[in-house]
């Protein structure tokens, strides 16, 4: 019997965080906050699934999607088959843009419904779509920018004391760079991920500076992030190049992953866990890295986890290096030295704490 989806509700959440930094150098003010666009889903036969939205200072936007496109075009269209509804949404709102917000808020409801797949067969995500291939998984330090050779230092080495074999910097300048690796130490794995804040001239100029400090991969080097041909020339000088955090659906990998070594979906921005799927088949058929993005703390945190006990490819977990003043999940599961026990639970394995919705609710 068809279960129809009754009810789409974007709830959003504004949690403080602490970085140790100015939370400057990459957002357009100040980035201090966790803003969250959680999506929660409910059927006919009473089950509630929740899903996460792309919502990092375009919270609003998203929700205000997710409320007025996303639910009207599903409601009443059967939960039990994600798949259908996410491609029936596409087809719905392609008018009103295929990428971005519409995107973010399609995610959400996409996640929610395979949390409710999972709890109605009784399953974890992991097991539903798949054998699961990973009881845990190794995480990476993700570092906000500092901007400040010192801080950069700093926390790296921190992270590197806490068992992380592997740090991100989101740093463009090569003495906070040189900084990073000093903190993280010889032997550990160091990336950086410029944000698409150089051009390809500027990225010559610091081959040497990436080569000295022994960079694993080059993160969205240059702007803009959907033209992969800068890419190809860059990685021709010996760099691997990663991207994709940016890119929605299968569509769109399809012509990116090419020409890239280390592919970065996001859950929560590519179309949600259906078209995430999609993603991780083209990156096994094309033999390249897959490494999503993930710096969340909701549900998209949680849907994470879940794919990477499903896709052996899954090479390693962001795990952005803040301090949130609350987590809006009961009991979530954190790195311990640099790895992450993923739970075999029904669903997605996320149950919100509601006292902490309400309290940070905008």
């Amino acid at each position: 019997m068809p279960d129809p989806i009754t009810k789409v509700e974007p709830i959003v959440l504004r949690i403080p965080f602490d970085d140790g930094g100015k939370g400057q150098g990459i957002t357009p003010t100040r980035w201090s906050n966790l803003d969250i666009v959680l999506v929660r889903v409910e059927t006919r036969a009473g089950l509630v699934g929740w899903g996460e939205a792309f919502g990092y200072m375009c919270q609003n936007a998203t929700a205000i999607a997710v409320r007025d496109l996303v639910a009207p075009a599903v409601i009443g269209r059967d939960s039990q088959d994600p798949q259908a509804v996410n491609l029936a949404a596409q087809q719905a709102l392609a008018l009103f843009g295929r990428y971005g917000i519409t995107l973010f808020a399609i995610s959400g409801l996409d996640i929610a419904l395979w949390d409710i797949a999972g709890k109605r067969a009784g399953l974890s995500l992991s097991r539903l779509i798949g054998s699961p291939c990973h009881d845990g998984i190794r995480a990476y330090a993700s570092l906000v920018r500092y901007g400040e050779a010192e801080r950069v230092e700093h926390f790296a080495a921190e992270a590197a004391a806490l068992g992380y074999d592997e740090v991100k910097l989101h740093e463009v300048l090569p003495e906070t760079i040189r900084a990073g690796r000093r903190g993280a130490g010889p032997k550990a794995r160091l990336t950086v991920d410029v944000n698409c804040q150089w051009s390809l001239e500027q990225v010559r100029t610091m081959l040497p500076v990436l080569a000295e400090t022994e960079v694993n991969w080059l993160e969205e080097p240059t702007f803009p992030p959907e033209d992969p041909t800068p890419w190809r020339a860059i990685a021709a000088e010996g760099i691997a190049i990663a991207a994709g955090e940016n890119a929605c659906t299968a569509v769109e990998f399809a012509r990116l992953v090419p020409a890239l070594d280390v592919v970065q979906p996001s859950v929560t921005k590519v179309g949600g866990v259906t078209e995430f799927v999609k993603v991780a088949q083209l990156v096994r058929a094309a033999g390249k890295r897959l490494a999503p993005h993930s710096p969340y703390f909701g549900p998209g945190y949680w849907a994470s986890l879940q794919l990477a006990a499903a896709i052996d490819a899954f090479e390693v977990f962001e795990f952005l290096y803040v301090r949130p003043e609350a987590w809006c999940g009961l009991d979530p599961v954190l790195p311990v030295g640099g790895d992450i026990r993923i739970p075999d639970v029904p669903g997605i394995g996320f149950e919100p704490d509601m006292s902490v919705i309400e309290r940070y609710r905008v």
